[in-house]
């Protein structure tokens, strides 16, 4: 993407109020800096089930009928991480999947991985419902 394209992207992504699922995955510069605590809990109200685990990351643990479906949704989580060419750590196990977001470039949470978090959370909304697992 040429600078004009990215600043314009930057530009139609800045702070307004726009929910996250609106906005779009924008790839991080060398010497972002990433996002503080404090902004990264203001924006965890938008992504139910997210936190930040010990390493400062977002991760999330969802929860499915069986391992196909898990894998299914795994398969949907990398078509999006293609698409915006920003790879989240995926893990699988049966019935379960773990998805932990950070920007390498940033060493740290930006808002791409808020975005990508809540894009998620529309996959996952799509995919069938939980049940429980011993």
């Amino acid at each position: 993407m040429d600078i004009v394209g990215y600043l314009t992207r930057l530009v139609k992504n800045a702070p307004s109020g726009r929910p996250l699922i609106d906005r779009d995955c924008v790839p991080c510069r060398a010497g972002t800096p990433p996002l503080k605590a404090s902004a990264v809990a203001g924006f965890l109200k938008e992504l139910d089930g997210w936190s930040l685990n010990p390493a400062g990351h977002l991760e999330r643990h969802y929860r499915f009928p069986d391992f196909a479906s898990a894998l299914a949704f795994v398969d949907r989580v990398g078509a999006l991480a293609e698409s915006v060419d920003h790879h989240p750590e995926l893990r699988l196990s049966w019935g379960r999947v773990a998805v932990e977001l950070w920007t390498h470039r940033a060493d740290g949470v930006t808002e791409t991985d808020l975005v990508f978090a809540a894009k998620t959370e529309r996959l996952y909304a799509a995919a069938p419902p939980p049940r429980e697992v011993p």
